[in-house]
């Protein structure tokens, strides 16, 4: 427990703590010194070279999460010490597999132009080393991830088929020719031959595909046809919606999941943008039945019973995939 601010160590009970915090370290015995310096800290005494030995401990005995935590509050302080603190951090993240973050602090320094020259050359192998160490790490989680999924897909486990697609996604992998034949298959879930898409155009796949979906077969290119999150048909459909947003908040929501819903299982093959308004409606019949509305369409419902069914195909076979919390 941290001491009031007010209360002072006595300058020969601190020599000695430091004394024997330095001594246990320099020992090897961390458990003792990390003690002896958590004491001192308590007292605020919280000199570089008190933090410094504690942050050797917490490394030396395997707490990383602890020493990047304290060296990520010590570098927002920006003192003289700045430089050497960074150094420790960058050993944590490396030696955590914290490949991204490492690199990324590495790039920030250097853009900053401030970094001392005995520095820039540690700094650069450290970037280069954590460069080549996150490449081995994707080779070695993108074979697992597609063995994975070939078990999945024998098994027909859809969840974990899509977990795993959302990982190969995650890492930048490279899709294998067994993957891009997924999507012209006839026993591919259409949720994970959406999965498959998105995943090409995260990563700016330039190759025709074939894809079998939705009773039809089209081939196309995966960055030519927009981002799902943003395609014309939707963004229609929610302008002919958006009077919900104030009369009544819940509806509107409701109705934006299950236009999203149907959007991404029926990606790339969807409706003619003309179709947008009986789509609106569609989905206003079906959120105020889910949410017991009483609201009269008449002739109106019996023009838009098939996309009403085809709607709620398209919860169910998304749902039966992606569990949302």
């Amino acid at each position: 427990m941290q001491q009031p601010e007010n209360v002072i160590l006595f300058p020969k009970w601190r020599n000695v703590l430091e004394e024997e915090s330095l001594a246990a370290l320099k020992a090897r015995r961390f458990e003792e010194a990390l003690e002896k310096l958590n004491k001192l800290l308590s007292y605020q005494v919280n000199s570089y070279e008190i933090i410094s030995g504690k942050l050797i401990c917490l490394i030396e005995l395997g707490r990383y999460k602890e020493a990047q935590e304290i060296c990520e509050d010590v570098l927002q302080q920006k003192d003289k010490y700045y430089y050497h603190y960074l150094h420790i951090y960058l050993t944590v993240l490396f030696q955590t597999n914290q490949y991204d973050l490492l690199m990324e602090q590495v790039e920030e320094e250097f853009e900053k132009q401030e970094l001392p020259a005995v520095l820039k050359e540690q700094f650069d192998q450290l970037y280069e080393m954590s460069s080549k160490m996150k490449a081995d790490v994707v080779v070695e989680h993108t074979t697992a991830y597609l063995d994975d999924l070939e078990q999945a897909i024998a098994a027909k486990d859809y969840q974990k088929q899509w977990r795993l697609i959302e990982e190969l996604r995650r890492t930048k992998s490279e899709p294998t020719r067994n993957v891009l034949a997924l999507l012209a298959a006839d026993n591919i879930h259409p949720v994970i031959k959406t999965a498959i898409i998105v995943w090409l155009q995260d990563i700016e796949y330039e190759e025709t595909v074939e894809i079998h979906k939705w009773g039809k077969n089209i081939q196309l290119k995966p960055q030519a046809i927009g981002d799902i999150h943003n395609h014309a048909l939707a963004r229609e459909i929610l302008l002919l919606i958006s009077d919900l947003e104030q009369k009544n908040p819940t509806l509107h929501e409701l109705l934006k999941q299950l236009l999203y819903h149907y959007i991404y299982v029926r990606f790339p093959i969807l409706p003619a943008n003309k179709e947008a308004e009986s789509i609106a409606t569609a989905l206003k019949a079906i959120g105020t039945k889910y949410l017991n509305i009483h609201d009269r369409l008449g002739k109106e419902q019996q023009n838009i019973n098939d996309y009403i069914e085809e709607i709620e195909q398209c919860e169910t076979l998304y749902s039966s995939v992606i569990e949302e919390s």
